[in-house]
C-alpha cells in the first residue's frame, strides 16, 4: 500500500540580504552642521573685532577703520576737563600724528598731560569719540618705611 507521500525535505531559506545604507545623508548632515556653525562663529567675528592702533597707524588705515570700534593709544596733550559736566577733550598723539578725543565721564587722578592713554570708541570724522578711557600708571610702589613718610604720602594725595 502506497503510503502517503512523504513531504519533500524542507530546504532552508537563503540568508536575508541586508540593504546597505548610503552614508551620503549622514555626511551631508554633518557638513551642513559644520557649515552653519562656522557661518555663525566667523560671520559675526568681523563685526566684533576691535583694532588697537596708534594715531599714525590709523592715518594709514583710515579707510578700513572708519566707523568701526577701535582702541587708539598714545600720549595725552592739551587737556580740557569740565568737572561739572564731566566733558573731557584732549589730543592723543604718537609724536607724528595727533587726533582730538572727546570723552564724557569721570576721570581718574592719574589722567594728566604727557601720560600714556588707551581710549576705546569710534572716529566720527576726524574726532575720536571715546567710550572708555584707560590710563597707564607707574608700576613702582614704594611702601612707606616711617610714620613721617606715610603722612607725607597722605598729604601729597590730597
Amino acid at each position: 500500500m502506497p503510503g502517503p507521500e512523504s513531504p519533500a525535505p524542507l530546504t532552508p531559506l537563503p540568508q536575508a540580504r541586508r540593504r546597505k545604507r548610503s552614508p551620503l545623508p549622514v555626511v551631508l548632515g554633518v557638513a551642513a552642521l559644520v557649515g552653519l556653525t562656522a557661518t555663525i562663529a566667523f560671520g559675526n567675528l568681523n563685526k566684533s573685532l576691535e583694532y588697537f592702533v596708534t594715531p599714525s597707524e590709523y592715518a594709514q588705515q583710515q579707510a578700513q577703520l572708519q566707523g568701526r570700534p577701535v582702541r587708539i593709544g598714545g600720549l595725552v596733550k592739551a587737556v580740557q576737563y569740565e568737572p561739572q559736566t564731566l566733558d573731557l577733550r584732549f589730543t592723543v598723539t604718537d609724536g607724528s600724528v595727533s587726533y582730538p578725543v572727546q570723552y564724557r565721564g569721570a576721570v581718574t587722578d592719574l589722567f594728566k598731560e604727557d601720560q600714556g592713554v588707551v581710549v576705546r570708541g569710534e572716529f566720527q570724522g576726524n574726532t575720536f569719540h571715546a567710550t572708555d578711557l584707560v590710563v597707564k600708571h607707574s608700576e613702582e610702589y614704594n611702601v612707606p618705611k616711617t610714620q613721617a613718610e606715610l603722612k607725607d604720602m597722605i598729604k601729597s594725595a590730597d
